[in-house]
């Protein structure tokens, strides 16, 4: 009986031990996974070098290009396939390649301002590059849909442009400090903003003003993008000077609070 009830318990310690061991191997197992979703994380962040300032000023003006980077699209398939022999404006159109490549044209500026914003957070950990994140990734949904909304018109591809739109348009007003006294001329600003955002959708409706071509108009609201990003762009500055310029983001090097001292 005693050899029986020491087996016993030889046998009970063994399995609390395998228990305690499984417990600890399986806490090591998942430390060891979220360790290397992190360096995962670091190395796919340390790919992208450090965002300054004329970094994300060219990718802003790059995300009001996109329809200047489609029509340089379209004049390279007109030239490259010999369209311009025949005379047939509606080949590239038909081509399927031609219409898919417009979502990664239309994607590129966006994803290329979503990626510096991941990489500004990553480096200073603010939460306002997180918005910024989640607003270029809504506006490379709002740019899918504008080119599914052009292949089939459908109501709801419309209906998430225009909420797209102006999310991102109430966004651009949020400001805490301004450095101009009269305040008018933000307001005129912010409603000219609100404006010229929605002008675009000239370029979906393809509505015809009296005699004129849609596809003129067209061109004009493209051309008035170009404006209102040019006047946005002295709003963008003044933000940066305001709260961001203690962070040196427009050089590469940070001055040290240090002095040499001439040596006689």
């Amino acid at each position: 009986m005693l050899r029986g009830k020491t087996q016993m318990r030889r046998i009970e310690n063994l399995a609390s031990r395998q228990v305690t061991f499984s417990k600890h191997r399986r806490g090591l197992l998942q430390k060891a996974f979220e360790l290397s979703v992190l360096c995962d994380a670091e190395h796919q962040m340390s790919s992208i070098p450090q965002v300054l300032m004329v970094d994300f000023f060219m990718a802003d003006q790059l995300c009001s290009q996109v329809p200047m980077l489609r029509n340089m699209k379209y004049v390279a398939c007109y030239y490259i396939t010999g369209s311009y022999r025949t005379q047939d404006y509606g080949l590239c159109m038909r081509s399927k390649h031609y219409r898919d490549l417009a979502y990664a044209v239309s994607f590129l500026p966006y994803y290329w301002r979503a990626m510096q914003c991941a990489r500004r957070w990553f480096d200073e950990g603010e939460t306002s590059h997180l918005i910024n994140l989640g607003k270029y990734v809504s506006a490379m949904l709002a740019a899918g849909a504008k080119v599914a909304y052009e292949k089939e018109k459908s109501a709801g591809w419309l209906a998430l442009l225009v909420v797209i739109s102006s999310a991102a348009t109430v966004t651009d007003g949020f400001r805490n400090e301004l450095i101009l006294r009269c305040k008018f001329v933000y307001y005129l600003s912010m409603t000219l903003n609100f404006v010229l955002r929605l002008a675009w959708l000239q370029t979906v409706l393809h509505y015809n003003f009296a005699s004129m071509d849609y596809r003129v108009t067209s061109f004009f609201l493209v051309a008035l993008e170009v404006i209102r990003r040019g006047h946005w762009n002295f709003y963008r500055l003044e933000n940066e000077h305001l709260n961001n310029a203690g962070k040196f983001r427009v050089v590469k090097t940070v001055p040290l609070p240090f002095h040499e001292v001439d040596k006689e």
